[in-house]
């Protein structure tokens, strides 16, 4: 197999990729309770699994690192080149359709706090992630960790669907855990610390936001 072109693609299952199911993790969010009884199986689902493994990550840290450039320079068509391009090899590895990436400008707000990205799956389209390379507050780039981490939220949520099968995709302790697996394989240590304290995540459920149409 070519690394990067990926010409040949390995059918896997679902479990290779998955580090193995554990039993739940202790505490859930507030809104669990507010869950139908399908939606706390697919919640309960979800916190099986708590890191996405995989095969070849060296391939895609360039291009997650190249991410930092093209931000530095301010360049936004070439972040959003950038980013489909990892995640597509990222979605390839993983034998999983690709979604389209788009990058916008200035995140919209609102008085719960600035929107930093969004998955959007419509049935029979292709799905889209969406994500703001500026913030609202201040209009300046993001922290290129902060970049990456919402990039790989979004992935999460298409990787709940398409990878695990879920029926919806919630914000789980094993959700997030899945997150940080991939910015863990993705980033060097160095460029994942680097982050500015106006650039901490909002609390989970402002952050709840992905469209299923």
């Amino acid at each position: 197999m070519t690394i990067g072109r990926w010409p040949i693609v390995v059918r896997r299952t679902v479990d290779a990729f998955l580090a193995a199911p554990h039993s739940p993790v202790v505490g859930r969010f507030g809104y669990y309770a507010r869950l139908s009884a399908r939606d706390k199986r697919t919640y309960r689902k979800s916190d099986e699994y708590d890191s996405v493994e995989l095969d070849h990550p060296k391939a895609l840290r360039p291009i997650a690192i190249s991410l930092g450039v093209a931000l530095r320079a301010e360049d936004r068509v070439h972040v959003e080149r950038i980013s489909q391009r990892l995640v597509g090899d990222l979605c390839t590895m993983l034998n999983v359709p690709w979604p389209a990436v788009r990058v916008h400008a200035v995140r919209p707000s609102d008085d719960y706090g600035e929107l930093h990205g969004l998955y959007v799956r419509e049935e029979g389209r292709r799905p889209i992630i969406e994500e703001w390379m500026r913030t609202a507050a201040r209009g300046q780039v993001v922290a290129h960790r902060t970049f990456v981490r919402t990039l790989m939220h979004e992935v999460c949520h298409h990787l709940d669907f398409e990878l695990l099968d879920l029926e919806d995709s919630f914000h789980t302790q094993g959700f997030f855990q899945r997150e940080s697996s991939l910015v863990r394989q993705l980033l060097p240590k160095q460029v994942r610390e680097d982050v500015r304290e106006e650039e901490e995540v909002e609390p989970v459920e402002v952050r709840q936001l992905t469209l299923k149409l």
